[in-house]
């Protein structure tokens, strides 16, 4: 059932998909008017977030800023529809920059394994097709609560090189996996600012709040030696220009790999928080970053009623 359902949401998915870009950018703004007007979840989350990050931001310039995130956020979800139902290779030809390509390819040629750390920025899904379409890779994810969910990931993300992508669920036998493969100089994709959870992380700042780290990244770049890159598909251009993107690869920061994994976290925290600093509206501050607090007791949840 679970599997018919996914089919079903796969056709009309590929059905918006297949709409001209403008089409789905007024799609995009329709749905982030509607978000606002309803103060829907999305619109809350990013209110709290922007109040605990940008605290110093007067309110009328923080709601500006939530209006922007909303309408960035609505047409990536639409656009990521488009991505998912179309040839990768036609996606990869909305790269209209690629910067920094030279260290992804050195890393690969040193054999040492390589981890691309790749934040919630401008589309991670158009940067995952474009590592598959360069090299074999295990990509870290955490599934959809349903079934559904899962089966209709499967299937969007399924492509020519499918079989170049290993999708690594975040559970136990992960770092394992993870582990194995970069020891084999492979190349292992993590998204670096999903909340872990108790227990797996360190409190490390991000924009200035304690925010429970992710520790495997550091760890993992630690004890196999692999080079750590940060990459990331940003959005270009005005909405008078067709669809594209920058394909931008930087080197880590110093400390990403240090054995003290509070330093890591710090630096890893730094890092993906000056890639979010270069628009905010492409970060995704719909997500409840700052769920889990430094006291453990879960009672200063900042979302909470929210």
């Amino acid at each position: 059932m679970s599997s018919f359902v996914a089919r079903v949401l796969y056709v009309l998915a590929g059905l918006l998909g297949r709409l001209p870009w403008s089409w789905q950018r007024r799609l995009g703004d329709a749905i982030a008017a509607l978000w606002l007007r309803r103060d829907a979840r999305e619109s809350r989350v990013v209110r709290v977030n922007l109040e605990l990050a940008h605290p110093g931001l007067p309110p009328a310039e923080r709601a500006q800023w939530q209006r922007a995130i909303m309408r960035t956020t609505a047409r990536q979800a639409v656009e990521t529809l488009r991505l998912w139902t179309r040839p990768h290779a036609e996606n990869l030809r909305l790269l209209r920059e690629q910067h920094g390509t030279e260290l992804f390819d050195a890393a690969l040629a040193s054999g040492k394994g390589l981890i691309v750390a790749a934040p919630h920025y401008g589309n991670w899904e158009l940067l995952n097709q474009w590592l598959a379409s360069r090299t074999p890779l295990a990509i870290l994810y955490r599934p959809p609560e349903s079934a559904i969910g899962e089966a209709f990931l499967n299937l969007v993300r399924a492509d020519t090189d499918a079989e170049r992508v290993t999708q690594v669920r975040a559970e136990g036998a992960a770092v394992r996996q993870l582990w194995k493969r970069l020891n084999a100089g492979g190349v292992v994709g993590i998204l670096p600012d999903q909340q872990p959870k108790a227990g797996d992380g360190e409190f490390a700042p991000f924009f200035g709040v304690p925010a429970l780290t992710m520790t495997l990244l550091g760890r993992l770049a630690e004890r196999t030696g692999a080079t750590v890159l940060f990459a990331y598909c940003e959005r270009i251009g005005t909405d008078a220009d067709p669809l594209g993107f920058a394909l931008r690869i930087e080197a880590a920061p110093d400390g990403i790999a240090d054995p003290d994994p509070q330093r890591a976290c710090v630096a890893l925290n730094a890092a993906v928080e000056r890639i979010a600093r270069r628009d905010p509206a492409q970060y995704q501050w719909t997500y409840k970053r700052y769920t889990l607090r430094p006291s453990g007791d879960g009672n200063d949840n900042p979302y909470r009623s929210r």
